[in-house]
């Protein structure tokens, strides 16, 4: 019955014109199934072209290609590593992975990223022990990147943004992940394009995505035999899996689209309710609109629109825990306020799967404005 149709807060979505069964039945008909191949080239080259970038590897996940980053920059035991409490801990394992030392940086309420202002605390703490800044730009949302590019450049630190969510998403007219010395991007089944589990590294510095690839392909030298100076790690793309990803780029700007319709829909019918609040739009930001997020301040919780939405087969989820409130990341620093916390105490994302219909954005919105009477 259609009132119990199971909608999903976002889940893979190919495209109506078979784009990526194209690209994959070229991938089988040349027997290109193994890593690498001409799909994987390409999909880089398109992927580059599309941000403006200049090269880019195509890695099996986001947490890869932050790896490697990582180790491109030369972040090592004992180094710092500062990157935002307010996100998923993919960003912050690869630091643990290089012996590096994390330290979280409070939210603003302006961007819901990065904090300029606690950055810049951070810097007068640490000085030059931090070797890079992990900047994220949050459900689609860019950080403050004038900003925080300039504290940066004042430490002379390297800048890795994980972009994994923002594809698709501009800061004044620039595409997130391409301000840093490397962009990293994710294809997860639930972001805004998939190629079901993979990620890419960009970068304009040619011979660091050189010795990327390198790394990625178990650092293989060139010779005959297998022989191995450096370690190695096991993260290219699949040819099968980079065709996917050529099919889903053709339709990356109607994915947007769709999910800024959807935001729009939930701010039009749900804004006026007493204690909601939707994501910062700032006039600098075009966001890609990944997940719709609203904060909910007055007497209706976020757990009860969760779960009255749950009993209707319909998905929703918290904002990100703060990493610094994390067990296994509790024992690192924290600089900031309360921002983060409160954002994940009052946030909630709300369905954003762009197969939805009017009607099951109608669906939704009624059932949430049903706790409000």
């Amino acid at each position: 019955m259609t009132e119990n149709k199971k909608i999903w807060l976002a889940s893979p979505h190919m495209s109506d014109e078979g784009y990526e069964m194209q690209y994959i039945q070229e991938a089988f008909d040349s027997n290109w199934i193994a890593p690498l191949g001409p799909n994987v080239n390409e999909f880089e080259k398109e992927l580059a072209a599309k941000v403006g970038s200049k090269h880019a590897a195509a890695m099996t996940s986001g947490t890869g290609a932050i790896h490697l980053a990582l180790e491109a920059a030369g972040v090592d035991e004992g180094d710092i590593v500062l990157c935002p409490t307010l996100t998923f801990s993919a960003t912050t394992n690869p630091i643990i992975y290089q012996n590096a030392t994390p330290v979280f940086i409070d939210s603003d309420y302006e961007t819901w990223n990065m904090d300029p202002k606690a950055l810049e605390a951070a810097f007068e703490k640490y000085g030059d022990k931090v070797k890079a800044v992990l900047v994220v730009h949050l459900y689609g949302l860019s950080a403050d990147m004038d900003k925080i590019m300039e504290v940066c450049s004042k430490y002379n630190v390297t800048v890795i943004e994980d972009a994994a969510e923002s594809l698709g998403a501009y800061y004044k007219g620039k595409h997130t992940g391409t301000f840093g010395e490397f962009g990293v991007f994710s294809f997860n089944g639930n972001k805004i394009i998939t190629t079901s589990g993979g990620g890419m590294l960009i970068s304009d510095d040619e011979e660091k995505i050189k010795k990327v690839r390198f790394w990625s392909t178990q650092s293989r030298d060139a010779a005959r035999h297998y022989q191995h100076s450096e370690l190695g790690f096991n993260y290219r793309m699949s040819n099968v899996v980079a065709g996917i990803g050529r099919g889903q780029l053709k339709v990356l700007d109607q994915r947007v689209a769709k999910k800024k319709y959807i935001f729009e829909f939930y701010e039009r019918e749900l804004a006026t309710l007493d204690g909601i609040e939707f994501m910062p739009i700032n006039e600098w930001n075009e966001p890609n609109y990944w997940l719709s997020v609203m904060t909910l301040k007055g007497k209706v919780r976020p757990i009860e629109v969760m779960e009255v939405l749950e009993k209707e087969n319909i998905e929703s989820r918290p904002v990100w825990k703060p990493m610094h409130m994390q067990p296994f990341f509790a024992e690192y620093d924290y600089i900031g306020s309360d921002v983060s916390e409160k954002l994940f105490e009052n946030g909630l994302c709300l369905p954003s799967d762009t197969k939805m219909t009017d009607e099951d954005l109608e669906r939704i919105c009624g059932i949430i404005k049903s706790l409000w009477k």
